[in-house]
């Protein structure tokens, strides 16, 4: 019997979240609670009210995929597939599963972009039926990360390593925000740690902007970013130049 999951957005025509054109399925639920969120309405687990505002539905894997095999023909003609992201999709391992396979078995390229906070059986489970991994790498002093996200990184590094002995195809992703993650400390430290891998992962740069402020007033979620301003330009071109410096493919972007 399938298991139902909660989605609270699903974006059509989607060009950041992977190759081609893509659809991005969000799921609801995150462990993270990430200063700079930029989806705080779908934090919460399940299906809930805010302001006169429902935020989530359930679905089937099933009817999700009748959804999604609307597009084939963007996916096909771009090299794209559909992206599976949240909240944190691997808080909903079952339904994440099924429809990952339902996927692969219609033959559609698939996508998880994840905080990699999860248990790593998870991951396991996941490997043979995910074409590529979006994977969150935001502090690498232990410390910040606690305070800025209220997890530790521990095992996001562990299922990171994970992926990369195995083989997964894999793009890091890191959050460009001012005076946390976009420090000259912890770009140093992110760029020595991963180049103990090889091959080497490609990395995207995602500047900090400020399109959420607008959910964080409709829902009446204390935004812990005010003041905040975006990086310029020469800041963000600076941090890619220090990736590309130890010969890392780098995207300003998704």
């Amino acid at each position: 019997m399938s298991v139902a999951g909660i989605i609270f957005n699903i974006q059509r025509f989607s060009v950041n979240d992977g190759p081609g054109i893509r659809t991005t399925v969000f799921l609801k639920g995150c462990p993270l609670s990430c200063w700079w969120c930029h989806n705080p309405e779908g934090r919460a687990q399940g299906i809930v009210k805010i302001n006169g505002n429902t935020i989530g539905q359930s679905i089937t894997p099933e009817k999700l995929l009748k959804i999604l095999l609307k597009d084939r023909v963007f996916y096909e003609e771009s090299g794209g597939g559909v992206t599976f992201s949240g909240g944190e999709p691997l808080a909903q391992p079952e339904f994440l599963s099924e429809i990952l396979s339902l996927c692969r078995q219609a033959g559609i390229h698939t996508t998880v972009d994840t905080t990699g906070y999860a248990d790593q059986a998870i991951f396991k489970d996941m490997l043979p039926i995910t074409d590529l991994w979006l994977y969150d790498l935001k502090l690498m002093d232990p410390v910040q990360h606690l305070k800025y996200t209220e997890v530790s990184n521990y095992e996001i590094l562990a299922n990171l390593e994970y992926l990369m002995k195995n083989q997964a195809q894999v793009i890091i992703r890191i959050p460009l925000i001012p005076g946390i993650t976009a420090t000259q400390v912890n770009i140093e430290q992110l760029i020595t740690y991963l180049d103990k891998f090889d091959p080497k992962p490609e990395v995207n740069l995602l500047p900090y902007h400020k399109i959420a402020i607008g959910k964080y007033q409709k829902f009446n979620i204390t935004d812990r970013m005010i003041g905040v301003e975006e990086l310029s330009k020469e800041e963000t071109d600076r941090y890619a130049a220090q990736f590309e410096n130890s010969y890392f493919m780098v995207q300003i972007g998704g």
